[in-house]
């Protein structure tokens, strides 16, 4: 496990996964007030169809799609500088 200047990247890594999951669910609660809808503005990509992989005995199925809002964009930002002050 690196550390840099006495932090845990780890930490720092939870800490925006946790940003991006609650800017994402209070984006997806704020869609609704017309005042605090631009929270859920974002882009989705990724793949529309999963892709299968069928080996006979085997059967692998990929998948993922990624949607990225602007309180998702917001929990990111407020998480590094969680980071930063801790």
């Amino acid at each position: 496990m690196s550390r840099t200047n006495g932090k845990n990247t780890w930490a720092l890594f939870l800490l925006i996964l946790a940003g991006i999951v609650l800017g994402g669910f209070i984006g997806y609660l704020a869609k609704d007030f017309s005042y605090l809808s631009w929270l859920n503005y974002g882009q989705k990509f990724g793949l529309s169809e999963p892709f299968v992989l069928n080996l006979g005995i085997l059967v692998i199925t990929f998948g993922i799609n990624i949607k990225i809002t602007m309180a998702s964009i917001i929990g990111v930002i407020i998480s590094i500088i969680v980071y930063r002050t801790i």
